[in-house]
């Protein structure tokens, strides 16, 4: 019971990693405000974690729109009394060659990706700081560390999640508040699902461990940086890639 009576936001856990963290932070004893921009999908989450006898509620959020992350941590708080731990992990793709990426494109991932992660950590940090603690776990990615093809958005999001991350966590560690970010490798989601089949093969054989990561082991990561035991560990970037990146 890691995290016993602790409240965790965690955006985007309406399905995949998040849907994964919500129940494994419910597990290990956390009350969840299980956030994602599909209602049902957090509502869906929300009532499962219950079933299994842990504390969840379910909150639509746009993270794009501060009014509806303002909406979010009201409902947190009306709830459960406090914010503990702020897990950003909501994020989406919208992938095209550089010279093919429309405005719309790029403009829609940065929303998401990079605009969500500061709408959601300025609404929850003057919590934390009054509280005198907290931990706030970004969601960066392996490719905004070294690149990919067709992504110029995505990477862009990505690698500025990571230099926001540091900055965060020396503005904020003098608070006790303890930032940091997971890069995830290429993970079995529905992001996934449209990526052929030899390009997954191709990764799987470049990756040391030699598969593919699943949402529980991102959901893993989550759980060990919002716990105890990364109380001394601020401003770090956790590639949880199988060894592709070394």
């Amino acid at each position: 019971m890691r995290l016993k009576d602790r409240v965790a936001i965690i955006t985007g856990s309406g399905r995949g990693l998040g849907k994964e963290a919500a129940a494994l932070f419910a597990r290990e004893g956390a009350k969840v405000v299980v956030c994602d921009i599909n209602g049902d999908s957090a509502k869906a989450t929300a009532r499962e974690i219950q079933e299994g006898g842990g504390a969840a509620v379910a909150v639509r959020v746009d993270v794009t729109c501060p009014e509806s992350v303002k909406s979010m941590v009201d409902a947190a708080m009306k709830t459960f009394g406090r914010i503990d731990v702020l897990v950003n992990n909501a994020g989406i793709t919208a992938d095209a060659l550089l010279v093919k990426m429309t405005d719309e494109q790029w403009g829609r991932v940065i929303d998401v990706n990079l605009k969500g992660v500061f709408n959601c950590t300025r609404a929850v940090a003057p919590i934390m700081i009054e509280q005198g603690r907290g931990k706030i776990v970004n969601t960066s990615s392996v490719v905004g560390v070294y690149g990919n093809i067709g992504q110029t958005n995505y990477i862009a999001s990505k690698a500025a999640i990571i230099g926001m991350t540091k900055g965060w966590a020396k503005e904020l560690g003098r608070k006790g508040i303890c930032v940091n970010a997971v890069a995830p490798g290429f993970t079995m989601t529905d992001m996934m699902a449209t990526v052929p089949e030899k390009i997954l093969t191709s990764i799987k054989e470049k990756t040391p461990l030699g598969r593919l990561g699943e949402p529980r082991d991102i959901a893993y990561a989550y759980l060990y940086l919002s716990s105890d035991e990364a109380d001394f560990v601020n401003g770090a970037v956790l590639q949880v890639d199988g060894g592709l990146v070394l």
